[in-house]
């Protein structure tokens, strides 16, 4: 498998890694320039050249997931006897300038509803590096997508689900999940599928007070209690934002979901 490949499929995958690169090698080295290496937690694909040159690059990536940094690294490392060899002597005379780039997960959401608001939302969390699902059981509201998001940063999935709903155990875990359907019977059973999943961030529900009273009483009816219930905010993003265009509902969405990526973000270092 292609070193990019690996790449996409570890950030599928929410598996974070860093990886090295050979930028510069002046003398005699195992590898040339452009070669690479991928570092994960538990195990690594490819190589930079073995020894103690690998084991230190392995060494520091390591550090790097743990410590979760991700700002770019390099390391310069003289292939001399003389030289510190914390992991076997190399004595190839060269020199080597590693370049380590940690790929750490990115925040992930699922958007359920390419009406208005959902297609204002998508091109705004578009340009911010997450991985973005865009679900809808509609195939015209979704043809033309993601060609009208127009160039994204972030890794987009398009899907129709004629039954939306089985589309959430499909996600990664930490998901956070926006559901604004054209069709409040297709909300309730996703409000209902979100509720019966444990690996899900955050829930959010467009609507109406009123539309949320109605929910209450029919999730309660379906088995879940008040505190599951009370995991679904609606509505969904920021209450002082009162203005009913599209584009404005959209930017209180995004507003509120860059603060659960910030509060996630910050339980994970503190986890380490």
């Amino acid at each position: 498998m292609h070193w990019s490949e690996q790449v996409h499929r570890l950030r599928r995958e929410r598996v974070g890694c860093v990886l090295v690169t050979v930028v510069s090698v002046r003398g005699h080295a195992p590898r040339a320039a452009g070669a690479k290496m991928i570092v994960t937690a538990d195990t690594t694909y490819g190589t930079v050249g073995g020894g103690n040159l690998e084991e230190t690059a392995i060494a520091r990536g390591r550090q790097m997931l743990e410590g979760g940094i991700g700002e770019v690294e390099q390391l310069t490392m003289s292939l001399s006897e003389h030289a510190d060899n914390a992991h076997g002597v190399q004595c190839c005379g060269g020199e080597v300038v590693l370049l380590l780039e940690p790929q750490l997960p990115v925040p992930a959401v699922a958007i359920f509803g390419m009406g208005h608001v959902g297609r204002e939302l998508a091109h705004i969390l578009g340009r911010h590096d997450i991985d973005l699902y865009l679900a809808d059981s509609r195939a015209a509201q979704i043809d033309s997508l993601p060609e009208d998001l127009g160039e994204t940063v972030a890794q987009v999935t398009v899907r129709r689900v004629p039954v939306p709903e089985l589309m959430l155990g499909e996600v990664p875990a930490g998901t956070h999940v926006v559901i604004m359907s054209h069709d409040h019977a297709e909300d309730a059973a996703l409000c209902d599928a979100a509720l019966r999943c444990s690996h899900l961030g955050t829930i959010g529900l467009i609507g109406s007070n009123a539309k949320w009273r109605r929910f209450e009483k029919t999730l309660a009816a379906e088995g879940h209690s008040p505190e599951s219930i009370a995991r679904i905010q609606c509505p969904v993003g920021f209450p002082e934002i009162t203005s009913k265009e599209p584009a404005a509902i959209a930017v209180g969405i995004a507003a509120a979901l860059l603060q659960a990526f910030a509060r996630d973000r910050l339980a994970e270092r503190t986890s380490r």
